[in-house]
């Protein structure tokens, strides 16, 4: 719970992965003038809690789960995204966006709304797609702080997304597998773009075992990574 006697006002913070603790950090070193309250799961995202917080903001980095609507209707909710919206609604932004070739995207800061991804756009700024996943997503946490704290001290309208939405589909951890796979530039893709905290990472399967790959790297005639061997659950 928040000391009810705390002056500043409060922006929260919900974003579970460790990857975003230096985002915590800088916003508290920065924004001087609030409170910023970190929340890490959904089960803290307590509608009565925030109440009694009366938060100016609510920021969600990197958040997977649904925000209830009885927050983000009472709230000012900022989700980020992974596309130029209106392109590429929906699940698994990066890894579809390196499934379709992209090697740039745009990093979207948006008002949650009912409908996916679909809210109104704060800010927008240019992403390189370079690296493993875990790599890019540090970049966008960095990001995320120049975005959070512009929203905060600058508080620029919401534009209605114009143009024809394109709607990615949320990848499945089977859809990591290498095995249909025939150039080693999508080897390469495949694994890099599965390879952070929080991802299944991409594999092959025989008959007993399951071979996971990270840390690739691509040659001419090759790629290399870092292989990790399991067994398949009976």
């Amino acid at each position: 719970m928040i000391d009810k006697e705390l002056k500043k006002p409060i922006i929260i913070l919900a974003t579970p992965h460790s990857r975003n603790d230096l985002l915590e950090e800088n916003l508290r070193e920065r924004l001087t003038g609030y409170e910023v309250v970190r929340l890490h799961s959904p089960k803290e995202l307590i509608l009565d809690e925030i109440e009694q917080m009366r938060p100016e903001f609510i920021f969600f980095p990197h958040w997977s789960w649904l925000i209830p609507e009885g927050i983000h209707t009472r709230f000012e909710c900022v989700v980020f995204h992974m596309t130029d919206l209106p392109y590429g609604r929906g699940g698994s932004p990066l890894q579809n966006l390196i499934v379709h070739g992209h090697t740039e995207t745009k990093l979207s800061a948006l008002r949650c709304v009912s409908g996916l991804d679909t809210g109104p756009v704060y800010l927008k700024r240019s992403l390189s797609l370079g690296g493993t996943a875990e790599e890019i997503l540090q970049r966008a946490s960095v990001l995320m702080e120049e975005m959070i704290v512009e929203i905060v001290r600058k508080r620029p309208v919401p534009i209605e997304q114009q143009g024809e939405p394109v709607i990615f589909k949320r990848r499945r951890p089977e859809d990591g597998n290498l095995g249909n796979l025939t150039e080693l530039w999508q080897v390469y893709d495949y694994i890099r773009m599965l390879d952070a905290e929080g991802y299944p990472p991409a594999f092959i399967g025989s008959e007993h075992f399951y071979f996971e790959f990270t840390d690739a790297t691509l040659g001419e005639t090759f790629v290399e990574a870092k292989v990790r061997i399991r067994r398949k659950s009976v």
